[in-house]
Formats: structure tokens, C-alpha cells, sequence
């Protein structure tokens, strides 16, 4: 039976951003819950290594995941498994609808909802997921060992996990549109110095071919125009990640690539909901910041309560 539920705080998605959010409103001896569709950790539990994280040379990020995870729900953070459907205003509640029916109020919303994989859109894609075609090196690498695998893309997820795959695959293609990497440094030197990768440069995918599994790639080289099939079992594409602002149903303001927009306390253009971590509108996007947003995020959500309860007080 579907529950209307109050908090001081709700938090939608438990990433990074939402559990160091959970876990600064749980010091602050308030009632908060983090609501999260998947696993909690976000991101970083489906991600093979970390290691730019500060403190941690090498952690796995399902490690590190587990490790937020446990720390959060020390401090008094509650975790709920639910897919948040709306999330809206009803007078000074923040309120969270879910799939299961059951509604989650708080004076204050911090959305912590990440983003998701962008699609190519190209034939053979939306037919063969699952069948070959994955958007996550740690859920699905395994299942092609001693194939050759693709990865699509140039930034730092591709090459990243292009690295990663190569624990599995006999040999992996990078392929990129442009000419050039987009990630870091470090993380292309890496991917260059591993014999088993090869890249595969201005060129896009036009088709993903196969009956029942991915069987091979058509590639158009955007300058030449020059068209090839490329035999491959598996295709990882990392073009990038939308916001997930789906959800909203008040009229928030978002930048012209759909991310939120807040100050500098992580405030939306609505007053009691905050942002943090890769929904909202910043230059990068990483596990560092995802958490010193967070911890802005659930300081200004707890002084935004203080000056609601100052309010009520005052009118008695």
C-alpha cells in the first residue's frame, strides 16, 4: 500500500553528491532520505578504477561506492529503493513521487539524478542492447572475453574503459570522430601505451550489424567519406551523458545542454530545491566535485530550514 511519507529532507539519486548531502543533513540531527532507482554509489559503482580520488591511489568504484554508501548511513542517512516519477511543489513541501506509489515530502529537495548514457541512434543500436551492445565496461566487459571489442568515443569515460576492457578482449578499437583525444593526459598515455588497443580516428558508426549478437560495425570516415565494416563482438559506446531533469515538473531553469542552473549554494531557481553533483550546470564533472556540492547542497538545504522554522516560530 503506497505511503505519504515526511522528512526534513529528501535527496533523489544516492551518487556521491547525494550520500556526502545525506551525510552533512544526517550530522545536522535531521530526518533525510536518498532515494536511488539502481545501486547506491551512482556512477562510481560501475566504474572499474578510481584513482584520482584524493586519499585513494587505486580503489575499485565499487570499493569506493560502498565505502560512501556505508559512511552516509552511519550518520543516520536512510537509503530507499525507488524510481522518483515527479518531483514538484505542493505549497512549502518539496515533494517526491515515486513508481511505487509512494510519496516522499520534505521541506527541502536536493536532486543528486546524474545523467544518462547518450545514444548513437543509429540502426542495429536500440535492436542488439544487450545483445552486444552495452553502455557500462564493468556490468558487461566480462561477457566478451578473448573478443574484439569497440568503444565509441573520445573523453575520459571511453578511454578509461577502453582501458579496462582490455582485461577481457583479445584486442580493443577506440573509435573516434575527430582526429584527437578529448581526455585527460594521463589517461590517453595510458590507453596509447597498451598494445592492445588501436584507435580508429575520424570515423562514426552508421550501422551496428548482426542477426541475434553484434557481429560487425560499418564505419564512415568523415573526411574521405570512405566506408568500411569492421568485425567485432561487442560495442561499448561512451558519446556522453544528458542530465536527468525528466522529473521536474516546476519550471526550473536549466542551460542551453539541459543541466540545472544554481548559485553558489547549490540553490535551484526554486527555493528548497538544490542541485548537486553531474545534473547540474558546472565545467567538470567528477567524483571531487560531485562531493563538495553535495556538502554545499545539505549546508544550504539545513539553513533554508532554519529560516522556514525561524518563520513559524515567529508567527505564534
Amino acid at each position: 500500500m503506497a505511503e505519504d511519507k515526511r522528512y526534513d529532507i529528501v535527496i533523489v539519486g544516492a551518487g556521491p553528491g547525494g550520500l556526502c548531502a545525506g551525510l552533512y543533513a544526517a550530522r545536522a540531527n535531521r530526518k533525510v532520505v536518498a532515494l536511488e532507482k539502481y545501486l547506491p554509489g551512482g556512477q562510481i559503482a560501475i566504474t572499474g578504477e578510481v584513482e584520482d580520488y584524493l586519499g585513494f591511489e587505486h580503489i575499485e568504484g565499487a570499493e569506493l561506492g560502498m565505502k560512501f554508501t556505508n559512511h552516509a548511513k552511519k550518520f543516520g542517512l536512510e537509503i530507499e529503493m525507488e524510481e522518483v516519477l515527479e518531483v514538484y511543489c505542493d505549497g512549502e513541501d518539496r515533494v517526491a513521487k515515486c513508481a511505487s506509489g509512494n510519496i516522499y515530502r520534505g521541506k527541502a529537495i536536493i536532486l543528486s539524478t546524474g545523467g544518462s548514457p547518450v545514444k548513437l541512434n543509429v540502426p542495429g543500436e536500440k535492436e542488439l542492447s544487450g545483445k552486444g551492445v552495452s553502455y557500462c565496461a564493468i556490468c558487461d566487459g566480462a561477457f566478451f572475453k578473448d573478443q574484439v571489442i569497440a568503444v565509441i568515443g573520445g573523453g575520459d569515460a571511453a578511454v578509461e574503459e577502453g582501458t579496462f576492457l582490455t582485461k577481457y578482449g583479445s584486442k580493443v578499437y577506440i573509435i573516434h570522430r575527430r582526429d584527437k583525444l578529448r581526455a585527460q593526459k594521463i589517461i590517453q598515455q595510458r590507453a596509447f601505451d597498451n598494445k592492445k588497443i588501436e584507435f580508429i580516428w575520424d570515423s562514426v558508426v552508421e550501422t551496428i550489424n548482426g542477426e541475434t549478437r553484434v557481429a560487425n560495425l560499418t564505419l564512415n570516415n568523415v573526411k574521405t567519406g570512405n566506408k568500411s565494416n569492421l568485425d567485432v563482438g561487442a560495442v561499448f559506446i561512451f558519446v556522453g551523458f544528458k542530465p536527468n531533469t525528466w522529473m521536474i515538473k516546476e519550471d526550473i531553469r536549466l542551460d542551453s545542454g539541459g543541466y540545472i542552473v544554481t548559485n553558489d549554494h547549490m540553490e535551484t531557481s526554486i527555493k528548497g530545491i538544490y542541485a548537486c553533483g553531474d545534473v547540474r550546470s558546472q565545467l567538470v564533472r567528477q567524483v571531487t566535485n560531485a562531493v563538495g556540492d553535495g556538502t554545499t547542497a545539505a549546508v544550504a538545504a539545513e539553513k533554508y530550514l532554519e529560516q522556514l522554522e525561524d518563520k513559524h516560530a515567529h508567527r505564534i
